[in-house]
C-alpha cells in the first residue's frame, strides 16, 4: 500500500504554528499516518530536535525566496531566505534534497514562481488551501504541464490538522528511500481539505493568545 506521509508541517520553531514536537508525533500516530515531514519557515531547528522512533521523520524546510515559498526536503542544514528560487532549488539539491513547489496555485500563500521548470516535485494537495477542490484542480494542472510528480501535505499550524492531506510513497521506510521514490515518481497525493471545524478551533485559539 505504501508510507503514508504528511509532508507539509510547521511546528512550534514556525512563528505562526503551535504545534509541539510530541504533538507531532501523537497527531501522526492518531491519523495513522507512517510519518512527517517537518518544514518550519526558514529553518531546520524543529526537525533536528524531532527525536523519535515512533514515525518516519523526514527532515526539511519552508523557505522564503525571493519569487515565493518553497518546501525542501531531506534538507538538514538552513538554506538562507531571500534568494532567487533557482539559487535556492541549487542550496537545495546541493544539501542532499529534493525541492517541491508547494501551494503552486493559491494565490494569499507565496506560490512559488510559475516560470521555473526545475523544481523535483509540486504539491497539488495543500490541506489549508481554501477552497480545496479548486487549488487542488489548478496546482493538478500545472504538475501535469511540466510533467513532474505531485504529493500532498496537510500544511499544518495547529496539531490536530495533520494527516487532512498526506502522500502515499512507494518505498522502504527510510528517510533516503523516501525522498528518492518521490523524485521518480513512486507517491501519490491523498486526503482532504482541513475541516471547517478544525480551522474555527484555531483561530478561536489564536484569539484567545491575544487577550
Amino acid at each position: 500500500m505504501g508510507l503514508k506521509i504528511d509532508l507539509h508541517v510547521h511546528t512550534c520553531y514556525s512563528r505562526d504554528s503551535s504545534i509541539t514536537l510530541k504533538q507531532v508525533v501523537a497527531y501522526a500516530k492518531k491519523r495513522g499516518l507512517d510519518g512527517v515531514a517537518i518544514t518550519d519557515h526558514n529553518t531546520v531547528q524543529g526537525a533536528l530536535k524531532l527525536k523519535t522512533h515512533d514515525i518516519i521523520v523526514v527532515p526539511g524546510i519552508e523557505v522564503s525566496t525571493l519569487n515565493g515559498h518553497l518546501l525542501g526536503l531531506n534538507v538538514t542544514v538552513p538554506i538562507p531566505a531571500k534568494l532567487g528560487i533557482e539559487e535556492t532549488i541549487y542550496l537545495i539539491h546541493e544539501a542532499g534534497g529534493i525541492a517541491v513547489a508547494p501551494h503552486p496555485a493559491t494565490f494569499y500563500k507565496s506560490p512559488p514562481s510559475r516560470r521555473v521548470s526545475s523544481y523535483d516535485a509540486v504539491e497539488v494537495m495543500n490541506g489549508s488551501s481554501i477552497p480545496f477542490p479548486v487549488f487542488t484542480f489548478l496546482s493538478k494542472r500545472f504538475a501535469d504541464g511540466l510533467g513532474l510528480p505531485q504529493t500532498g501535505g496537510s500544511d499544518s499550524h495547529y496539531a490536530p490538522e495533520i494527516g487532512a492531506a498526506y502522500t502515499v510513497v512507494d518505498a522502504d521506510p527510510e528517510v533516503d528511500e523516501i525522498v528518492c521514490a518521490i523524485k521518480k515518481g513512486d507517491a501519490y497525493p491523498m486526503g482532504k481539505g482541513i475541516p471547517w471545524k478544525t480551522r474555527l478551533e484555531r483561530t478561536a485559539l489564536g484569539l484567545k493568545r491575544k487577550f
